[in-house]
């Protein structure tokens, strides 16, 4: 970094377009960019007078090719310490795994939001930490869209669960409140599979992904020359979902102005396009999810009272993981085995240390960022089990506080609690309880399953629900 506490990026990009586009809204946040348009060029900026101030570097895959990666290797083994972040419009996990290894910090997936780069960008270079290995990673795996694919047997999350699985099934609006990373859009994706439009159309909308000044059209559609550089018709997200569903992200993100014409939008069931003299009749079922809780929004005056009436009929929140430790090990496994069969992973097994280590986290970026450390780990892996030593950051961060927890004569088993605070046994129908939910979880609700594997008869399973008052759908 200069005196000046100015940033300086190489962007590795032969597209001018580009290269101006990712200038003017890194510039936003202080960074000055310059630009290589072959990886030759690059490389020798890196003994430049700017190339020796260099805080990151990003690169576009199309430009070196087949050679991303040894480029990648090239640039990191000149400066090990420089982020270099790759962005491509290829989501195979084999080229993330392959980027990884070669020492990308970083995998972003075009078209990207101006809000993820400038993420990207601030985890990769904010001062080194532990803290910073931890960040949840661009690379996704393809998501499973029914219930079964979430995992966990907390109270409070299969609670959830139940109230989301009844509440697909009927026709009003739904919200889902929780912190980023607990798991909303995939919970929003399995309700619209399970509801009476599963098979109609589906649109997602991430609001805090878009511009605030593109926001309109996007909702709402424009007709040509309704502002300046209007010159096609394009047709809203909410009149696309018509017949269907629209999921909106981060809906606590929307301004008070488009608040009032949503609400008014919801009110009327009638779509006015910027610029139209007419509006279009929808019949549109919406999904949202919100980060922050939206009463105490509305509380606060920051969210239209109306608007939350007529998104929430029905609320769901979504606990965060730290609030369901003892979930920590079925996830795991459950993430180890969908990691294993990405192309160029194997198959993991995961020791008692290493999960010791993974529930003793708070997990600030909740399962999808446990996910993102399992696949960093994976990646890493030489061995055929996932230990402590598969992630230092995790030490480091946790220190000595994991020797006390570890010490402590409280015993647990894959999720289920033996002792109490005081360090005497809990009683025997509080532990055949979380056995009961582990199991359930475990095999995702398959009673007959849950019956078999705990030996004993299905009408027994659910006498012990009632008895013990376990929610059936748990």
């Amino acid at each position: 970094m200069s005196e000046s506490g100015e940033r300086l990026l190489l962007l590795i990009d032969d597209e001018p377009a580009q290269c101006r586009l990712i200038s003017a809204l890194v510039a936003r946040e202080g960074w000055r960019t310059i630009t290589a348009a072959d990886p030759d060029t690059a490389i020798a900026m890196l003994g430049t007078q700017d190339g020796m101030k260099l805080s990151a570097i990003i690169l576009d895959q199309w430009v070196p090719g087949d050679d991303a990666c040894e480029l990648i290797s090239e640039l990191k083994s000149r400066r090990p310490a420089l982020p270099v972040l790759m962005l491509t419009t290829s989501a195979s996990p084999a080229l993330a795994v392959e980027a990884m290894r070669a020492g990308a910090t970083d995998y972003l997936i075009k078209p990207i939001a101006p809000d993820r780069l400038l993420e990207a960008l601030r985890a990769a270079t904010e001062a080194a930490s532990p803290q910073d290995e931890l960040m949840p990673l661009s690379e996704k795996m393809g998501q499973a869209l029914d219930f079964d694919a979430m995992i966990g047997t907390a109270p409070t999350f299969r609670t959830a669960l139940a109230q989301a699985a009844k509440a697909a099934r009927g026709h009003a609006n739904i919200v889902i409140e929780g912190e980023a990373g607990t798991g909303k859009e995939m919970l929003m994706r399995a309700m619209h599979a399970a509801s009476p439009r599963a098979k109609l159309t589906i649109r997602s909308l991430n609001i805090g992904g878009i511009p605030a000044s593109n926001l309109p059209s996007v909702l709402f559609g424009h007709e040509p020359n309704a502002f300046p550089g209007a010159f096609d018709r394009q047709i809203g997200v909410l009149q696309q979902a018509d017949g269907g569903t629209l999921m909106l992200d981060e809906i606590d993100r929307l301004d008070d102005e488009l608040q009032a014409k949503l609400e008014e939008v919801l009110s009327e069931g009638i779509v006015r396009p910027l610029g139209a003299t007419h509006g279009f009749r929808v019949d549109v079922r919406i999904f949202s999810a919100s980060n922050f809780p939206l009463r105490e929004l509305v509380k606060a005056g920051q969210f239209r009272e109306k608007l939350f009436e007529l998104l929430a009929p029905t609320l769901i929140t979504l606990p965060a993981l730290r609030e369901r430790a003892g979930d920590i090990p079925a996830l795991t496994r459950h993430f180890l085995g969908r990691i294993g069969e990405q192309p160029g992973l194997r198959p993991l097994s995961v020791a008692d240390s290493a999960l010791q280590l993974l529930q003793a986290y708070d997990w600030p970026g909740n399962v999808r960022q446990l996910q993102a450390v399992l696949f960093r780990a994976a990646v890493f892996c030489d061995e055929e089990s996932l230990t402590s030593a598969s992630f230092p950051q995790l030490s480091e961060l946790l220190g000595d506080g994991l020797s006390e927890t570890s010490s402590s004569p409280h015993q647990e088993g894959v999720g289920v609690m033996l002792y109490t605070e005081d360090g005497n046994l809990r009683p025997l129908e509080e532990i055949e309880a979380d056995v009961i939910r582990l199991a359930i979880g475990h095999y995702r609700g398959r009673m007959t399953e849950v019956a078999r594997r705990l030996g004993i008869g299905r009408s027994t399973l659910y006498r012990k629900l009632a008895d013990l008052g376990i929610d059936n759908a748990a």
